[in-house]
């Protein structure tokens, strides 16, 4: 059923519920950190709801488009471990098995054991499902033949903190180039990554499929690597 309402008033309502939840998270008498980190879930909400509503071509979209990214920060919580950091494996496994990719048959994924800060974990989980919503669109997913595969290290720097890189390369898709249309997936890669993990990111469109390079200081503010976990072999080129 269609709601009737226009996207500003659906706006309105939302903005609403998300007032109402942060006032009773106040009078809850909730720990702190558990606050805190539910207060900054919904200040991710909310920026989602407003930056969505700015590029949705009409309602239908904008709620199937805000469903999904809802979606993808509520499945946070299932990566995280006792401390709310979020596991980089289960996090790109989760959004591409929401997608019907299931590893090792359309998706292959390769690298150590990382660990997210939650809020980091929150963004990486968005711009995660912009990359898999795109290809179930437009990329290696649309087609039975079509792979993804995720790749990531973590390598020292010369000066300053480790660099957690991450490939995601789409193979056996159509040649898709990119469009001139900025939208809010977009916005997510080039913009919110580097705004608020200070990554670098590399968007190429190969002849068969989107090739993505995300590069983040893996401060303490962002992750960790965890130590006791083996080196796993890796190729930059998604090989």
């Amino acid at each position: 059923m269609t709601d009737p309402r226009d996207p500003a008033e659906r706006l309105a309502a939302l903005e609403a519920d998300n007032a109402r939840l942060r006032r009773l998270l106040d009078a809850a008498g909730l720990p702190d950190g558990l606050r805190h980190g539910m207060r900054n879930t919904m200040a991710m909400m909310r920026t989602v709801m407003h930056r969505s509503a700015e590029s949705a071509a009409d309602v239908e979209s904008y709620v199937a488009h805000l469903d999904g990214r809802f979606g993808a920060i509520m499945r946070v919580q299932a990566a995280t471990d006792a401390f709310g950091d979020a596991d980089l494996h289960t996090l790109i496994s989760d959004e591409l098995m929401f997608h019907l990719a299931r590893e090792g048959e359309q998706a292959s994924l390769a690298g150590p054991r990382v660990r997210l800060r939650p809020k980091v974990a929150q963004v990486v989980a968005l711009a995660l499902h912009e990359l898999a919503s795109n290809a179930v669109e437009h990329g290696s997913l649309a087609l039975p033949q079509g792979r993804i595969r995720a790749a990531w290290r973590v390598t020292d720097a010369e000066a300053g903190p480790p660099v957690l890189s991450l490939d995601w390369a789409e193979t056996g898709g159509r040649g898709v180039q990119a469009s001139g249309r900025r939208g809010f997936g977009t916005d997510v890669l080039t913009e919110m990554l580097a705004y608020d993990l200070g990554a670098a990111v590399d968007l190429r469109y190969e002849p068969d499929g989107l090739r993505c390079a995300i590069r983040v200081p893996l401060t303490a503010q962002i992750g960790r690597r965890v130590a006791e976990d083996p080196e796993t072999d890796w190729d930059g080129d998604g090989r």
